[in-house]
């Protein structure tokens, strides 16, 4: 193992295309391999049996998956008092992983929809990013991230989408999108 000093970076993964969610638990498979201790927050998401979820559980301790929603879509014209409560209990919770450095890697999952949506306020994302201890890998997905956001990422991947299954009728399926 190299010898070097371990530098956490800010990734962000957003864009219309599938693949976003999937990237970060890819990394994160690879960060739990090296026995690195992974929190995963997961905006907007609730009530669905996730595959990752049942993995999570089998990669314990190294691995934790924190699902902060319910089962239904959030309206994003008027977000449920609801769906408020579970981003701002999401949000409080990581802001205290990142700060904390118990967790080597912190996703953010959905972060970038729960900002778009007024959940998560800009302004503290961008604190959050700006005061990210040094040691802590910083992982944010979704779409819509905010251009203030993509300036000060060290790493930003856009999925596109140029073809999908979805527009043929095929609903997402267990082990491939859930």
């Amino acid at each position: 193992m190299s010898s070097r000093k371990f530098i956490g970076q800010i990734q962000v993964y957003t864009g219309n295309g599938k693949g976003k969610t999937t990237a970060a638990l890819g990394l994160a498979l690879r960060a739990v391999g090296h026995r690195f201790r992974v929190l995963i927050i997961q905006f907007l998401k609730g009530g669905i049996a996730y595959g990752e979820l049942k993995s999570a559980k089998k990669l314990s301790p190294y691995l934790t998956i924190l699902p902060m929603g319910r089962e239904c879509f959030v309206d994003r014209k008027n977000p449920h008092p609801v769906d408020r409560r579970w981003a701002r209990k999401g949000w409080e919770l990581a802001k205290e992983a990142v700060r904390s450095e118990k967790y080597r890697v912190v996703i953010l999952d959905e972060v970038n929809v729960a900002v778009h949506y007024g959940l998560v306020p800009l302004g503290e994302l961008l604190g959050l990013m700006k005061n990210k201890p040094e040691p802590v890998e910083l992982i944010l997905t979704g779409r819509w991230a905010k251009p203030e956001v993509l300036r000060q990422a060290d790493l930003v991947t856009e999925m596109k989408e140029v073809k999908h299954y979805y527009r043929k009728g095929i609903e997402s399926r267990i082990g491939i999108e859930r």
